[in-house]
C-alpha cells in the first residue's frame, strides 16, 4: 500500500482531510523533492499543488495523486474542500508554525483545523520503519560518506584548519556522488573537541590532539550520520584510555540493539560501560536517534526516551566523552534493526587511527 493510500485509510470519514506542507513529509508521500508545495489528502483523492518551477517535472514524477499547477492557493484549496465536502483538516502540528496555522484558519473560516499531533504521529509511525528501497538509499549514502572520510584521512596533517578539513569533507562527499551534506560538518580539534556540537574554526590541528569529525551525505533524499575521532600524531596513554572507553560503550550498545527493547535501555547500557571506565559523568547527550529523510528523526535513544525499538528502524549509536578544557571523543555508527538483532550499516573500522 502506498503512503498516500495509508494516509487515506487513517482519515476518519469523507469530510476529513490531511494537509501536508513540510518538505520531508511531502517527499515521503509523493516521491518528489521540492522546496515548496502543498499536499492535500482527502478520503477519495490526493492533490499536490505546486508552482511553475516544479509543475512539469512533478507531473511525470509524483505518484498516487493529482498534480495541480498552483496559481491561487486559497481558491484552489477551497475548490477541493467544496468538491469533497471537507469540514475537518488535520495539520502537521510538529512542523507547521503557529503563524502558518493562523493564516489557514483565517482563509478557511468554515473549516475546523485539528492542531493535535494526530497527523504528525501517523507520518512519524510510517517513516520510522524503512522500506527496502529506503535502506538501500541510506546504505549508498553511507558508502559515499565512508569514501569521503578515507580521502580526508589521507590529507590530514598538522597545520590544516578545522574549516579547511570540513571543506575538504564537503568536497569529497560531493565528488563521491553525494547530492549534498546531511548537516553542517563538525571538525573539532584539541579543546574544541570537548564541545559536542562545536563549529569548525580557523584553529589549526596540532600533534597530540584529538580531531572529532561528524558528517554525512545525502543520497536521493536520504541522510547518513557518522562520527570518527582521529589522533593527530602521538596521543597520550590517558587519551587512548578515554578512546577505548567510548569504543567499548559503542560496541556494547550495538550488541544490545534488537526489537522490542526501549531506547532508554540501550542508552543505559552505554552509560554503564562508561561508568565502569570512570567516564560516565562526561557523557552529556543522548546515545542516538533515527536517521532517514532527516538526520534527526524518531526514535530516540536517551535517558528520557519513551521509544520502543522495532524491526526496520535505522538508528545511530554515538557515545561520547567530553572533558572540559581538554579534549573529547565520539564514535558514531548507524545500525539497522533486524528481526532479532541489528546490522551495522557503518563499515569504517573504529580502532583508533593516528595521523
Amino acid at each position: 500500500m502506498s503512503v498516500i493510500s495509508r494516509i487515506m485509510s487513517e482519515l476518519h470519514d469523507g469530510r476529513h482531510a490531511a494537509l501536508i506542507t513540510s518538505e520531508a513529509n511531502r517527499f515521503y508521500a509523493t516521491g518528489f523533492n521540492s522546496s515548496a508545495g502543498t499536499l492535500f489528502v482527502t478520503k477519495k483523492r490526493a492533490y499536490f499543488l505546486v508552482d511553475a518551477r516544479y509543475y512539469e517535472k512533478a507531473v511525470t514524477t509524483v505518484r498516487d495523486c493529482k498534480v495541480v499547477l498552483q496559481e491561487d492557493l486559497t481558491e484552489q484549496v477551497l475548490l477541493i474542500l467544496n468538491a469533497h465536502d471537507v469540514r475537518f483538516i488535520s495539520i502537521e502540528s510538529k512542523t507547521m508554525t503557529v503563524s502558518e496555522l493562523s493564516r489557514y484558519i483565517e482563509k478557511f473560516p468554515n473549516t475546523e483545523f485539528d492542531s493535535t499531533s494526530w497527523l504528525s504521529d501517523i507520518l512519524e509511525k510510517l517513516r520510522v520503519i524503512k522500506s527496502e528501497a529506503e535502506v538501500n538509499n541510506i546504505k549508498t549514502a553511507q558508502r559515499i560518506t565512508e569514501r569521503a572520510y578515507t580521502k580526508v584521512l589521507d590529507k590530514l596533517e598538522p597545520g590544516l584548519t578545522e574549516k579547511q578539513i570540513a571543506t575538504l569533507l564537503t568536497y569529497y562527499i560531493l565528488e563521491m556522488g553525494g547530492d549534498d551534506i546531511s548537516f553542517p560538518i563538525i571538525a573539532a580539534s584539541g579543546k574544541n573537541s570537548a564541545v559536542p556540537h562545536a563549529h569548525p574554526t580557523n584553529k589549526t590541528i596540532e600533534d597530540g590532539e584529538f580531531l572529532i569529525l561528524d558528517f554525512g551525505a545525502i543520497y536521493k533524499g536520504y541522510h547518513t550520520d557518522m562520527t570518527r575521532t582521529v589522533g593527530i600524531g602521538a596521543v597520550s596513554d590517558e587519551m587512548r584510555r578515554v578512546y577505548n572507553a567510548v569504543l567499548g560503550a559503542s560496541n556494547d550498545a550495538l550488541k544490545t540493539l534488537r526489537p522490542n527493547i526501549s531506547g532508554k535501555l540501550v542508552d543505559n547500557v552505554a552509560r554503564s560501560t562508561l561508568e565502569a571506565w570512570g567516564y560516565d559523568k562526561f557523557f552529556s547527550h543522548g546515545l542516538g536517534h533515527g536517521v532517514g529523510l532527516e538526520t534527526h528523526e524518531a526514535p530516540t535513544l536517551s535517558k528520557k526516551s519513551d521509544s520502543t525499538l522495532r524491526e526496520g528502524m535505522i538508528v545511530t549509536i554515538e557515545p561520547g566523552v567530553y572533558i572540559p578544557g581538554n579534549y573529547g571523543v565520539r564514535i558514531e555508527d548507524m545500525a539497522y534493526i533486524t528481526a532479532d538483532a541489528c546490522v551495522c550499516i557503518t563499515k569504517t573500522p573504529k580502532a583508533l587511527v593516528c595521523k
